[in-house]
This record gives structure tokens, C-alpha cells and sequence, in this order.
């Protein structure tokens, strides 16, 4: 019983002092072109995704993150990778997946400004320095999956 009650305060010490943030990114390309999306919170140009809901798998977070914020219905994805981000006081860890196969099917939800579709060859200058870095990876034909910081 003692061990238990060590064990659940040790839990609530780790969400206080070391918070951990999983989230999932798509990289939805198509035709040499990469689908980004502007949020209405934070400048500059991001792949869709966002954070895990409690109970739900990486590729169904990667699967309902695409469908809010591009409107698209994934096909099949696959594991790029899983990088880390410690700057500030986070400790963020991002999965990334690839999709090939999609159809954009609606209108992004109310938290995206624009949904744009770019040339790899021609990123926007104020893409995230993280994704920037993803995409010239696949450019790059960097086999997968890959791991590192962000």
C-alpha cells in the first residue's frame, strides 16, 4: 500500500515539475506539393497536427488533427519519425507521419487561417524552423523512421 501511495505522488510530482507534451504533425504532400496551415493564434506556416486527446492512438490523432484543421480524410500514413523539443520550460515530443493518400473533403475549423498548399522547392520563409527542417528530410530521402530533436 505504502509503494502504491509513493507511486501516485511520484505521478502528480511529474505532471507539476516535468510536464510532458505528446503531439502528432502530417505531412500531407501530393504532386510535389506540401499542405500547410496558418493557425489564428501564432504567426507562420505549420503541418497540420496537434496534441493526443486521453484514449486515442497516434494515428488516429494524426487522422482527426489532419480532418479539423485541412478538412482532409487520410488514407494510409506512415512513421517519419519522433523528435523531441525541450526548449523553454516544455518537454515536447512530436510524431510525425507521412500521407500520400488524401482527399480534402471540408473546410478547416474555426482555429485555422489559411490552408495553402506549397512547392516542396518553394516553402514560405516563415514555415517553423522544426517543420522546414522535416520536409527538406523527405526531400532529402532520408529513410524512416527518424529520430532526434525537433
Amino acid at each position: 500500500m505504502f509503494i502504491r501511495i509513493l507511486y501516485y505522488g511520484f505521478r502528480v510530482y511529474c505532471f507539476i515539475f516535468r510536464p510532458i507534451r505528446i503531439g502528432v504533425r502530417v505531412m500531407m504532400i501530393q504532386d510535389e506539393k506540401v499542405w500547410l496551415v496558418r493557425q489564428t493564434y501564432i504567426p507562420g506556416w505549420f503541418m497540420p497536427g496537434g496534441g493526443l486527446k486521453k484514449g486515442e492512438t497516434l494515428d488516429e490523432a494524426a487522422r482527426r488533427e489532419a480532418r479539423e484543421e485541412t478538412g482532409a480524410e487520410l488514407g494510409e500514413v506512415t512513421l517519419m519519425g519522433a523528435y523531441s523539443n525541450f526548449t523553454d520550460w516544455k518537454s515536447d515530443h512530436n510524431i510525425v507521419f507521412i500521407c500520400t493518400d488524401f482527399t480534402v473533403k471540408s473546410k478547416p475549423d474555426a482555429e485555422i487561417a489559411e490552408l495553402k498548399s506549397f512547392a516542396l522547392s518553394e516553402l514560405p520563409d516563415d514555415i517553423w524552423p522544426g517543420h522546414r527542417r522535416r520536409l527538406q528530410e523527405y526531400q532529402a530521402g532520408i529513410k524512416n523512421p527518424q529520430f532526434g530533436k525537433w
